[in-house]
Protein backbone atom coordinates (compact mmCIF):
# COMPACT_ATOMS: atom_id res chain seq x y z
CA UNK A 1 0.00 0.00 0.00
CA UNK A 2 1.35 3.43 -0.89
CA UNK A 3 0.21 6.93 -0.09
CA UNK A 4 -0.02 9.80 -2.56
CA UNK A 5 -1.46 12.95 -0.99
CA UNK A 6 -5.10 11.87 -1.07
CA UNK A 7 -5.11 8.12 -1.52
CA UNK A 8 -4.30 5.23 0.77
CA UNK A 9 -3.51 2.20 -1.35
CA UNK A 10 -3.58 -1.46 -0.13
CA UNK A 11 -4.43 -3.85 -1.17
CA UNK A 12 -36.59 4.51 3.10
CA UNK A 13 -38.36 3.34 -0.12
CA UNK A 14 -36.49 2.08 -3.15
CA UNK A 15 -37.32 2.55 -6.81
CA UNK A 16 -35.91 1.38 -10.11
CA UNK A 17 -33.06 3.46 -11.45
CA UNK A 18 -33.85 5.02 -14.82
CA UNK A 19 -31.03 4.83 -17.35
CA UNK A 20 -29.64 8.25 -18.13
CA UNK A 21 -30.04 9.60 -21.63
CA UNK A 22 -27.79 7.66 -23.93
CA UNK A 23 -27.26 4.81 -21.46
CA UNK A 24 -28.11 1.22 -22.15
CA UNK A 25 -29.39 -1.24 -19.58
CA UNK A 26 -28.75 -4.91 -19.17
CA UNK A 27 -32.48 -5.58 -19.29
CA UNK A 28 -33.70 -5.00 -22.82
CA UNK A 29 -31.37 -2.26 -24.09
CA UNK A 30 -28.13 -2.01 -26.03
CA UNK A 31 -25.10 -0.45 -24.38
CA UNK A 32 -24.49 3.18 -25.27
CA UNK A 33 -21.47 3.91 -27.44
CA UNK A 34 -19.90 7.03 -25.93
CA UNK A 35 -16.90 7.53 -28.21
CA UNK A 36 -14.52 5.20 -30.02
CA UNK A 37 -14.77 1.81 -28.32
CA UNK A 38 -16.02 3.20 -24.98
CA UNK A 39 -19.41 1.77 -24.01
CA UNK A 40 -21.68 2.17 -21.00
CA UNK A 41 -24.44 0.04 -19.52
CA UNK A 42 -26.60 0.94 -16.51
CA UNK A 43 -28.04 -2.06 -14.69
CA UNK A 44 -31.62 -1.85 -13.38
CA UNK A 45 -30.39 -1.42 -9.79
CA UNK A 46 -28.35 1.66 -10.74
CA UNK A 47 -24.87 0.14 -10.98
CA UNK A 48 -22.92 1.51 -13.95
CA UNK A 49 -20.50 -0.41 -16.17
CA UNK A 50 -18.11 1.41 -18.51
CA UNK A 51 -15.57 -0.34 -20.73
CA UNK A 52 -13.03 0.48 -23.39
CA UNK A 53 -12.02 -2.25 -25.82
CA UNK A 54 -8.36 -2.10 -26.87
CA UNK A 55 -7.89 -5.11 -29.18
CA UNK A 56 -4.13 -4.63 -29.55
CA UNK A 57 -3.62 -5.27 -25.83
CA UNK A 58 -3.15 -8.75 -24.38
CA UNK A 59 -4.18 -7.65 -20.90
CA UNK A 60 -7.17 -6.09 -19.19
CA UNK A 61 -7.71 -4.06 -16.04
CA UNK A 62 -10.97 -4.37 -14.11
CA UNK A 63 -11.94 -1.99 -11.31
CA UNK A 64 -14.83 -1.59 -8.89
CA UNK A 65 -15.15 2.03 -7.77
CA UNK A 66 -17.37 3.14 -4.89
CA UNK A 67 -18.44 6.77 -4.42
CA UNK A 68 -17.54 6.84 -0.76
CA UNK A 69 -14.37 7.95 1.00
CA UNK A 70 -13.06 9.60 4.11
CA UNK A 71 -15.06 12.81 3.62
CA UNK A 72 -18.23 10.74 4.03
CA UNK A 73 -17.28 9.66 7.55
CA UNK A 74 -18.60 11.03 10.83
CA UNK A 75 -15.88 12.06 13.31
CA UNK A 76 -16.44 8.89 15.33
CA UNK A 77 -15.98 6.82 12.16
CA UNK A 78 -12.74 8.46 11.03
CA UNK A 79 -10.76 5.90 9.05
CA UNK A 80 -13.63 3.45 8.53
CA UNK A 81 -13.52 3.68 4.70
CA UNK A 82 -9.87 2.67 4.67
CA UNK A 83 -10.47 0.04 7.38
CA UNK A 84 -13.23 -1.48 5.25
CA UNK A 85 -10.99 -1.47 2.17
CA UNK A 86 -8.54 -3.69 4.06
CA UNK A 87 -11.25 -6.02 5.32
CA UNK A 88 -12.81 -6.76 1.94
CA UNK A 89 -9.72 -8.76 1.00
CA UNK A 90 -10.05 -10.98 4.09
CA UNK A 91 -12.68 -13.35 2.76
CA UNK A 92 -16.20 -13.88 1.44
CA UNK A 93 -18.75 -16.66 1.69
CA UNK A 94 -17.11 -18.25 -1.38
CA UNK A 95 -13.41 -17.53 -0.86
CA UNK A 96 -10.82 -17.19 1.87
CA UNK A 97 -8.30 -14.34 1.87
CA UNK A 98 -5.66 -16.71 0.47
CA UNK A 99 -7.98 -17.86 -2.30
CA UNK A 100 -8.69 -14.24 -3.29
CA UNK A 101 -5.02 -13.36 -3.67
CA UNK A 102 -3.84 -16.70 -5.04
CA UNK A 103 -6.43 -16.81 -7.82
CA UNK A 104 -5.07 -13.56 -9.26
CA UNK A 105 -1.39 -14.19 -8.53
CA UNK A 106 -1.48 -17.73 -9.94
CA UNK A 107 -1.99 -16.29 -13.43
CA UNK A 108 0.61 -13.54 -13.02
CA UNK A 109 -1.95 -10.84 -12.31
CA UNK A 110 -2.03 -8.16 -9.66
CA UNK A 111 -4.78 -6.90 -7.41
CA UNK A 112 -4.88 -3.91 -5.09
CA UNK A 113 -7.10 -1.19 -3.68
CA UNK A 114 -6.95 2.39 -2.49
CA UNK A 115 -9.06 4.77 -0.48
CA UNK A 116 -9.31 8.47 -1.29
CA UNK A 117 -11.24 11.40 0.15
CA UNK A 118 -14.29 10.83 -2.08
CA UNK A 119 -13.99 7.31 -3.48
CA UNK A 120 -12.58 3.83 -2.97
CA UNK A 121 -11.28 1.55 -5.71
CA UNK A 122 -10.61 -2.19 -5.93
CA UNK A 123 -8.92 -3.45 -9.07
CA UNK A 124 -7.18 -6.35 -10.78
CA UNK A 125 -4.93 -6.42 -13.83
CA UNK A 126 -4.64 -9.73 -15.67
CA UNK A 127 -4.11 -11.32 -19.07
CA UNK A 128 -7.17 -11.00 -21.28
CA UNK A 129 -7.91 -14.72 -21.04
CA UNK A 130 -8.14 -14.42 -17.25
CA UNK A 131 -10.52 -11.45 -17.18
CA UNK A 132 -13.64 -13.59 -16.49
CA UNK A 133 -11.96 -14.98 -13.37
CA UNK A 134 -10.86 -11.52 -12.23
CA UNK A 135 -14.39 -10.16 -12.64
CA UNK A 136 -15.78 -12.94 -10.48
CA UNK A 137 -13.16 -12.49 -7.75
CA UNK A 138 -13.37 -8.70 -7.55
CA UNK A 139 -17.17 -8.58 -7.60
CA UNK A 140 -17.28 -11.26 -4.93
CA UNK A 141 -14.97 -9.45 -2.51
CA UNK A 142 -16.78 -6.10 -2.89
CA UNK A 143 -20.32 -7.49 -2.74
CA UNK A 144 -20.16 -10.37 -0.27
CA UNK A 145 -17.44 -9.81 2.33
CA UNK A 146 -17.77 -11.53 5.71
CA UNK A 147 -16.17 -8.86 7.94
CA UNK A 148 -15.56 -11.27 10.81
CA UNK A 149 -14.67 -10.06 14.29
CA UNK A 150 -11.34 -11.90 14.09
CA UNK A 151 -10.43 -10.18 10.83
CA UNK A 152 -11.37 -6.78 12.25
CA UNK A 153 -8.87 -7.23 15.09
CA UNK A 154 -6.14 -8.52 12.77
CA UNK A 155 -6.49 -5.61 10.36
CA UNK A 156 -6.71 -3.11 13.19
CA UNK A 157 -3.13 -4.03 14.05
CA UNK A 158 -2.06 -3.83 10.40
CA UNK A 159 -3.58 -0.36 9.97
CA UNK A 160 -2.00 0.94 13.17
CA UNK A 161 1.38 -0.18 11.80
CA UNK A 162 0.57 1.52 8.50
CA UNK A 163 -0.20 4.78 10.32
CA UNK A 164 3.07 4.51 12.23
CA UNK A 165 4.96 3.92 8.98
CA UNK A 166 3.33 6.96 7.40
CA UNK A 167 4.26 9.07 10.43
CA UNK A 168 7.89 8.14 9.77
CA UNK A 169 7.70 9.81 6.33
CA UNK A 170 7.81 13.58 6.92
CA UNK A 171 7.66 14.28 3.19
CA UNK A 172 4.22 12.66 3.15
CA UNK A 173 3.05 13.84 6.55
CA UNK A 174 3.46 17.51 5.69
CA UNK A 175 0.82 17.31 2.94
CA UNK A 176 -1.71 15.89 5.41
CA UNK A 177 -0.81 18.68 7.79
CA UNK A 178 -1.65 21.28 5.14
CA UNK A 179 -4.99 19.67 4.28
CA UNK A 180 -5.85 19.58 7.97
CA UNK A 181 -5.12 23.30 8.13
CA UNK A 182 -7.09 24.25 5.02
CA UNK A 183 -10.15 22.17 5.98
CA UNK A 184 -9.95 22.36 9.74
CA UNK A 185 -13.22 21.15 11.26
CA UNK A 186 -14.42 19.47 8.05
CA UNK A 187 -14.22 15.80 7.08
CA UNK A 188 -11.90 16.68 4.19
CA UNK A 189 -9.34 17.80 6.75
CA UNK A 190 -9.21 14.45 8.52
CA UNK A 191 -6.73 11.71 7.64
CA UNK A 192 -7.88 9.03 5.20
CA UNK A 193 -6.27 6.43 7.43
CA UNK A 194 -7.86 7.76 10.60
CA UNK A 195 -5.71 8.27 13.67
CA UNK A 196 -4.33 5.81 16.17
CA UNK A 197 -7.13 6.81 18.54
CA UNK A 198 -9.97 6.52 16.00
CA UNK A 199 -8.79 3.17 14.62
CA UNK A 200 -8.40 1.78 18.13
CA UNK A 201 -11.96 2.88 18.96
CA UNK A 202 -13.78 1.65 15.83
CA UNK A 203 -15.92 -1.42 16.48
CA UNK A 204 -17.13 -4.08 14.05
CA UNK A 205 -20.80 -2.88 14.04
CA UNK A 206 -19.66 0.53 12.76
CA UNK A 207 -17.81 -1.09 9.88
CA UNK A 208 -20.68 -3.42 9.00
CA UNK A 209 -23.17 -0.55 9.04
CA UNK A 210 -20.91 1.57 6.82
CA UNK A 211 -20.54 -1.34 4.39
CA UNK A 212 -24.26 -2.06 4.17
CA UNK A 213 -25.39 1.56 3.84
CA UNK A 214 -22.63 3.00 1.62
CA UNK A 215 -21.71 0.12 -0.70
CA UNK A 216 -24.94 0.26 -2.69
CA UNK A 217 -25.39 -0.23 -6.43
CA UNK A 218 -26.07 3.44 -7.36
CA UNK A 219 -22.77 4.43 -5.74
CA UNK A 220 -20.75 1.90 -7.72
CA UNK A 221 -19.06 2.18 -11.10
CA UNK A 222 -17.38 -0.80 -12.68
CA UNK A 223 -14.74 0.09 -15.25
CA UNK A 224 -12.64 -2.15 -17.46
CA UNK A 225 -10.15 -1.53 -20.24
CA UNK A 226 -8.10 -3.77 -22.48
CA UNK A 227 -8.75 -6.75 -24.70
CA UNK A 228 -12.41 -7.33 -23.84
CA UNK A 229 -15.98 -7.45 -25.08
CA UNK A 230 -18.39 -5.06 -23.36
CA UNK A 231 -21.43 -7.33 -23.47
CA UNK A 232 -19.44 -10.22 -22.03
CA UNK A 233 -18.17 -8.02 -19.19
CA UNK A 234 -21.75 -6.98 -18.39
CA UNK A 235 -22.97 -10.58 -18.43
CA UNK A 236 -20.19 -11.72 -16.13
CA UNK A 237 -20.74 -8.84 -13.70
CA UNK A 238 -24.46 -9.62 -13.52
CA UNK A 239 -23.68 -13.29 -12.88
CA UNK A 240 -21.06 -12.50 -10.23
CA UNK A 241 -23.41 -10.18 -8.33
CA UNK A 242 -26.42 -12.50 -8.45
CA UNK A 243 -27.66 -13.29 -4.95
CA UNK A 244 -25.69 -10.47 -3.31
CA UNK A 245 -27.00 -7.14 -1.94
CA UNK A 246 -25.63 -5.38 -5.04
CA UNK A 247 -28.15 -7.22 -7.20
CA UNK A 248 -31.03 -5.55 -5.36
CA UNK A 249 -33.09 -2.73 -6.81
CA UNK A 250 -31.47 0.32 -5.19
CA UNK A 251 -32.49 3.55 -6.92
CA UNK A 252 -30.85 6.16 -9.17
CA UNK A 253 -27.19 7.08 -9.23
CA UNK A 254 -26.18 10.30 -7.52
CA UNK A 255 -24.86 13.18 -9.66
CA UNK A 256 -21.07 13.38 -9.77
CA UNK A 257 -20.85 16.66 -7.87
CA UNK A 258 -23.41 15.78 -5.20
CA UNK A 259 -22.10 14.90 -1.73
CA UNK A 260 -25.19 14.68 0.49
CA UNK A 261 -23.35 12.89 3.27
CA UNK A 262 -21.15 15.82 4.29
CA UNK A 263 -21.74 19.53 4.91
CA UNK A 264 -20.65 22.21 2.48
CA UNK A 265 -17.01 23.19 2.67
CA UNK A 266 -16.12 26.48 4.32
CA UNK A 267 -12.32 26.85 4.08
CA UNK A 268 -10.68 27.62 7.40
CA UNK A 269 -8.79 30.89 7.88
CA UNK A 270 -5.17 30.77 6.76
CA UNK A 271 -2.89 29.44 9.45
CA UNK A 272 0.40 27.79 10.30
CA UNK A 273 0.87 24.24 11.57
CA UNK A 274 4.22 22.81 12.57
CA UNK A 275 4.99 19.21 13.45
CA UNK A 276 8.23 19.34 15.40
CA UNK A 277 10.55 16.49 14.41
CA UNK A 278 14.30 16.05 14.50
CA UNK A 279 14.73 15.75 10.73
CA UNK A 280 17.69 16.58 8.51
CA UNK A 281 15.43 18.54 6.17
CA UNK A 282 12.66 21.05 6.65
CA UNK A 283 9.54 19.92 4.76
CA UNK A 284 7.41 22.91 3.77
CA UNK A 285 4.05 23.15 2.01
CA UNK A 286 2.44 26.50 1.29
CA UNK A 287 -1.17 26.26 0.10
CA UNK A 288 -4.44 28.04 -0.55
CA UNK A 289 -8.05 27.04 -1.34
CA UNK A 290 -8.70 26.66 -5.07
CA UNK A 291 -11.38 25.40 -7.46
CA UNK A 292 -13.34 22.15 -7.52
CA UNK A 293 -12.98 19.50 -10.17
CA UNK A 294 -16.18 20.48 -12.02
CA UNK A 295 -14.97 24.06 -12.55
CA UNK A 296 -14.01 24.63 -16.20
CA UNK A 297 -11.09 26.75 -15.01
CA UNK A 298 -9.32 23.57 -13.90
CA UNK A 299 -7.54 23.45 -17.26
CA UNK A 300 -6.18 26.96 -16.76
CA UNK A 301 -5.10 25.96 -13.26
CA UNK A 302 -3.35 22.93 -14.73
CA UNK A 303 -1.35 25.15 -17.06
CA UNK A 304 -0.52 27.57 -14.24
CA UNK A 305 0.63 24.67 -12.08
CA UNK A 306 2.99 23.46 -14.81
CA UNK A 307 4.48 26.92 -15.26
CA UNK A 308 5.04 27.46 -11.54
CA UNK A 309 6.22 24.06 -10.36
CA UNK A 310 5.35 21.33 -12.82
CA UNK A 311 8.81 20.23 -13.93
CA UNK A 312 12.50 21.00 -14.24
CA UNK A 313 11.78 23.97 -16.50
CA UNK A 314 9.27 25.50 -14.07
CA UNK A 315 9.83 28.83 -12.37
CA UNK A 316 10.19 27.43 -8.88
CA UNK A 317 12.54 24.62 -9.86
CA UNK A 318 14.75 26.95 -11.86
CA UNK A 319 14.92 29.63 -9.18
CA UNK A 320 15.19 27.55 -6.02
CA UNK A 321 17.13 24.50 -7.17
CA UNK A 322 18.97 25.34 -10.38
CA UNK A 323 20.03 28.93 -9.71
CA UNK A 324 20.39 28.89 -5.92
CA UNK A 325 20.83 25.23 -4.96
CA UNK A 326 18.57 25.61 -1.94
CA UNK A 327 16.46 22.47 -2.34
CA UNK A 328 16.60 19.09 -4.00
CA UNK A 329 12.82 18.76 -4.35
CA UNK A 330 10.50 21.67 -5.11
CA UNK A 331 7.20 21.41 -6.96
CA UNK A 332 3.60 22.61 -7.05
CA UNK A 333 0.36 20.67 -7.41
CA UNK A 334 -3.40 21.15 -7.49
CA UNK A 335 -5.90 18.83 -5.80
CA UNK A 336 -9.60 18.96 -6.55
CA UNK A 337 -12.72 17.61 -4.90
CA UNK A 338 -16.40 17.80 -5.83
CA UNK A 339 -16.96 21.28 -4.46
CA UNK A 340 -13.55 22.66 -3.55
CA UNK A 341 -9.84 22.19 -4.05
CA UNK A 342 -6.47 23.64 -3.19
CA UNK A 343 -3.19 24.66 -4.77
CA UNK A 344 0.10 24.02 -2.99
CA UNK A 345 3.87 24.28 -3.29
CA UNK A 346 6.24 21.82 -1.59
CA UNK A 347 9.93 22.25 -0.87
CA UNK A 348 12.43 20.23 1.12
CA UNK A 349 15.50 22.13 2.28
CA UNK A 350 18.02 22.55 5.07
CA UNK A 351 16.27 23.91 8.18
CA UNK A 352 18.53 26.95 8.18
CA UNK A 353 17.31 27.85 4.68
CA UNK A 354 13.58 27.42 5.32
CA UNK A 355 12.78 31.12 5.68
CA UNK A 356 14.74 31.99 2.54
CA UNK A 357 13.02 29.28 0.51
CA UNK A 358 9.58 30.42 1.71
CA UNK A 359 10.37 34.00 0.72
CA UNK A 360 11.38 32.87 -2.78
CA UNK A 361 8.21 30.80 -3.19
CA UNK A 362 6.03 33.71 -2.09
CA UNK A 363 7.84 36.05 -4.48
CA UNK A 364 7.22 33.74 -7.45
CA UNK A 365 3.56 33.32 -6.52
CA UNK A 366 3.16 37.09 -6.13
CA UNK A 367 4.72 37.62 -9.56
CA UNK A 368 2.31 35.15 -11.16
CA UNK A 369 -0.65 36.77 -9.39
CA UNK A 370 0.35 40.19 -10.71
CA UNK A 371 1.48 39.36 -14.25
CA UNK A 372 0.21 35.90 -15.16
CA UNK A 373 2.39 33.89 -17.54
CA UNK A 374 4.35 34.71 -20.68
CA UNK A 375 3.39 33.48 -24.13
CA UNK A 376 6.29 31.01 -24.11
CA UNK A 377 5.26 29.72 -20.69
CA UNK A 378 1.67 29.33 -21.88
CA UNK A 379 2.79 27.19 -24.81
CA UNK A 380 5.07 25.09 -22.63
CA UNK A 381 2.49 24.69 -19.87
CA UNK A 382 -0.19 23.55 -22.31
CA UNK A 383 2.22 21.17 -24.00
CA UNK A 384 3.15 19.59 -20.68
CA UNK A 385 -0.51 19.16 -19.77
CA UNK A 386 -1.38 17.58 -23.11
CA UNK A 387 1.62 15.29 -22.99
CA UNK A 388 0.77 14.14 -19.49
CA UNK A 389 -2.84 13.43 -20.49
CA UNK A 390 -1.86 11.30 -23.46
CA UNK A 391 1.23 9.57 -22.06
CA UNK A 392 -0.75 8.72 -18.94
CA UNK A 393 -3.04 6.50 -21.02
CA UNK A 394 -0.42 4.07 -22.26
CA UNK A 395 -1.58 1.11 -20.16
CA UNK A 396 -4.87 -0.58 -19.32
CA UNK A 397 -4.79 0.54 -15.69
CA UNK A 398 -4.66 4.21 -16.67
CA UNK A 399 -7.45 3.73 -19.21
CA UNK A 400 -9.61 1.98 -16.63
CA UNK A 401 -9.02 4.78 -14.13
CA UNK A 402 -9.93 7.46 -16.67
CA UNK A 403 -13.21 5.69 -17.46
CA UNK A 404 -14.14 5.30 -13.81
CA UNK A 405 -13.31 8.87 -12.83
CA UNK A 406 -15.18 10.23 -15.82
CA UNK A 407 -18.31 8.37 -14.76
CA UNK A 408 -17.99 8.68 -10.99
CA UNK A 409 -16.48 12.14 -10.56
CA UNK A 410 -17.21 14.15 -13.71
CA UNK A 411 -20.43 12.60 -15.03
CA UNK A 412 -19.02 12.65 -18.57
CA UNK A 413 -16.77 10.56 -20.76
CA UNK A 414 -14.48 12.78 -22.79
CA UNK A 415 -12.37 11.42 -25.61
CA UNK A 416 -8.68 12.22 -25.65
CA UNK A 417 -9.33 14.66 -28.50
CA UNK A 418 -11.99 16.42 -26.40
CA UNK A 419 -9.56 16.77 -23.50
CA UNK A 420 -6.79 18.09 -25.74
CA UNK A 421 -9.20 20.61 -27.25
CA UNK A 422 -10.04 21.93 -23.78
CA UNK A 423 -6.36 22.38 -23.03
CA UNK A 424 -5.82 24.11 -26.38
CA UNK A 425 -8.62 26.54 -25.48
CA UNK A 426 -6.71 27.82 -22.43
CA UNK A 427 -5.60 31.43 -22.88
CA UNK A 428 -3.03 33.62 -21.16
CA UNK A 429 -5.91 35.77 -19.91
CA UNK A 430 -7.61 32.73 -18.41
CA UNK A 431 -4.44 31.66 -16.63
CA UNK A 432 -3.90 35.21 -15.36
CA UNK A 433 -7.45 35.31 -13.97
CA UNK A 434 -6.94 32.05 -12.08
CA UNK A 435 -3.53 33.16 -10.81
CA UNK A 436 -4.87 36.48 -9.62
CA UNK A 437 -7.89 35.04 -7.86
CA UNK A 438 -6.05 32.20 -6.13
CA UNK A 439 -2.57 33.47 -5.38
CA UNK A 440 -3.64 36.77 -3.81
CA UNK A 441 -5.42 34.91 -1.02
CA UNK A 442 -3.76 34.46 2.39
CA UNK A 443 -1.86 31.18 2.37
CA UNK A 444 -1.61 28.44 4.94
CA UNK A 445 1.72 26.88 5.81
CA UNK A 446 2.51 23.36 7.00
CA UNK A 447 5.98 22.43 8.24
CA UNK A 448 7.57 19.21 9.46
CA UNK A 449 11.03 19.64 10.92
CA UNK A 450 13.04 20.95 13.89
CA UNK A 451 10.80 23.97 14.47
CA UNK A 452 7.90 25.29 16.49
CA UNK A 453 5.09 27.55 15.29
CA UNK A 454 6.92 30.50 16.84
CA UNK A 455 9.54 30.12 14.10
CA UNK A 456 6.99 31.13 11.44
CA UNK A 457 4.74 34.20 11.33
CA UNK A 458 1.00 33.56 11.51
CA UNK A 459 -0.93 33.98 8.27
CA UNK A 460 1.99 32.94 6.08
Amino acid sequence: MTFTHHEYRTRAGRRRAPARAGSGTAAGGDAAVLHGTVRRTVLPQGLRIVTEAIPAMRSACFGVWVAVGSRDEAPADSGVSHFLEHLLFKGTRRRTALEISSRIEAVGGETNAFTAKEYTCYYARVLDADLPMAIDVMCDLVADSLLTAEDVETERGVILEEIAMHDDEPGDEVHDLLVGTLYDGHALGRLISGTEASITAIERPQIVDFYRTRYTAPRIVIAAAGSLDHDEVVERVVAALAGTPLAADAGPAEPAGHRPSTPAVVPAPAGVRVQKKDTEQAHLVLGTPAIGRLDDRRFSLGVLNNVLGGGMSSRLFQEIRERRGLAYSVYSYASQFADTGYFAVYAGCAPARAAEVLDLIRADLDRAAAAGVTDDELVRGKGMLKGALVLGLEDTGSRMTRLAKGELLYDEQLSVDDLLARVDAVTAAGVAEVAGSLLRQPMSLAVVGPFTEKDFPAGA
